[in-house]
């Protein structure tokens, strides 16, 4: 079964690495990805790593509440959208990026995330009462 605290870390390390990229490193990053360094591509990509911090932070803020079922069930869903279409995003765009082992693995990481959120929703959260 899916440990919420782990998957909550697990999601909170990965979104806040790629926020911090994102906001230290959009010049290096667009020209990675071969999309031009414009200011405004820059400005662009570090509101993205931004959007990916706050989301780290919202996870390990929740990371020690009982998440599942109906708890905290707004914050499932959130993680399970945002995992979700990532990944197949992911794999749609895969095969016409130079980097194709990176995305693959992204897409495969981000679809297990999408995987364990989606499988938290369904059950209901197992507490350390000693019950």
């Amino acid at each position: 079964m899916v440990n919420s605290k782990i998957l909550m870390f697990l999601s909170a390390a990965v979104l806040g690495l790629i926020g911090i990229c994102l906001i230290f490193l959009p010049n290096e990053i667009a020209n990675i990805f071969g999309i031009g360094s414009s200011k405004f591509v820059q400005l662009i990509i570090q509101l993205l790593g931004a959007a990916y911090f706050a989301f780290a932070i919202l996870n390990w803020m929740t990371k020690d509440k009982l998440i599942g079922g109906i708890y905290n069930r707004p914050i499932l869903v959130g993680n399970f959208t945002n995992f979700f279409i990532g990944g197949i995003t992911l794999i749609k765009i895969a095969p016409s990026i130079h980097q194709l082992i990176i995305i693959w693995s992204i897409s495969i990481f981000y679809l297990f995330l999408a995987l364990s959120f989606g499988l938290l929703f369904f059950r209901h959260p197992i507490t350390n009462t000693g019950q």
